[in-house]
């Protein structure tokens, strides 16, 4: 899964010998101090963002190694033309006293990045250094959306819950973890993100959205696909609250909230199956009696009719 995430950046440090040797790696020349311009970075956290998704500290830990040698482009353009810089070094930052909405302390990923020197680069240096470019975004792929509820996969809809929204008290968000590689960061023009939602795919069409908007004809294979999804969240919704009614009628011995924390990553088979063995154990528990009962009757008739018989 593609993501990127604004973030900020554009913070002049000074060259160190510490510096000019690790640039000194991925340069193909011997680069002096007055060869080069270095700047720091802010390219992610572990904060809830307002697509109420966050990088997991260990995933930021494991962007760390990924983004080193990653270059500086422009507005996620991948083309050789937009390269601007290089990070050349990486740190986790723990700030322990700052907690973020998930609950643990709070900490980032600051990246270090050089540029060459040049008649061409000297007019984004100072813009860099006038704090006009200042925003930046970080282009990375990560193996999983983990729901903060109950650990499902976002992406393979094996989830009901909703981003955003609570349950008994606790936020909803997404838990973007496993880092698989880092691509890129990029200077943007905006500070906040135009659409909300992690960018997936591959290519310029990150998501289903954006081919649509390439493709118009696809656009009622979209809403068909979107009705669907909505008629499917729905189904499972009702066949879990079917399924924890008569897990309570069976006896089980277990509260609503344990039996629904059960139900949350079974498929709709295991839904299903669940369902049907809970249903069959609160029938024998509960067997269903007519009202009305109708056993056999005397051929004698009622001595209070004897005076309507003819």
């Amino acid at each position: 899964m593609k993501v990127l995430k604004e973030s900020q950046g554009g913070q002049q440090a000074a060259v160190t010998a510490e510096d000019l040797a690790l640039i000194n790696l991925l340069s193909r020349k011997e680069l002096k101090e007055e060869d080069v311009y270095v700047f720091s970075l802010r390219l992610c956290d572990n904060e809830v963002d307002r697509d109420q998704e966050r990088f997991a500290p260990q995933t930021l830990e494991e962007l760390s190694r990924l983004f080193v040698g990653k270059s500086g482009i422009f507005d996620h353009q991948w083309s050789a033309r937009g390269q601007a810089a290089r990070i050349y070094k990486t740190e986790v930052i723990f700030q322990p006293e700052r907690t973020t909405k998930a609950g643990d302390g709070y900490c980032w990923l600051k990246g270090w990045a050089y540029m060459a020197r040049t008649e061409g680069s000297k007019d984004l240096i100072a813009e860099i250094e006038a704090g006009i470019k200042k925003e930046v975004s970080v282009g990375c792929a990560v193996e999983q959306s983990v729901c903060s509820i109950c650990g499902a996969d976002l992406r393979k809809g094996q989830c009901g819950h909703k981003k955003g929204e609570y349950y008994d008290g606790k936020l909803c968000y997404a838990s973007l973890e496993g880092a698989s590689d880092a691509y890129e960061f990029s200077f943007v023009a905006v500070p906040a993100q135009p659409e909300a939602g992690v960018v997936k795919g591959a290519g310029s069409a990150r998501t289903l959205k954006d081919l649509v908007r390439k493709n118009p004809g696809l656009a009622g294979e979209l809403e068909q696909l979107e009705r669907e999804a909505e008629a499917g969240r729905q189904y499972r919704k009702e066949l879990k609250e079917e399924t924890v009614r008569l897990g309570l009628l069976a006896g089980l011995g277990m509260e609503r909230e344990l039996l629904l924390g059960m139900t949350e990553k079974l498929s709709l088979a295991e839904l299903t199956a669940l369902k049907e063995a809970w249903g069959a154990k609160a029938a024998r528990r509960y067997p269903i009696c007519p009202q009305l009962e109708y056993g056999e009757k005397s051929g004698q008739p009622d001595s209070r009719d004897g005076a309507f018989l003819i």
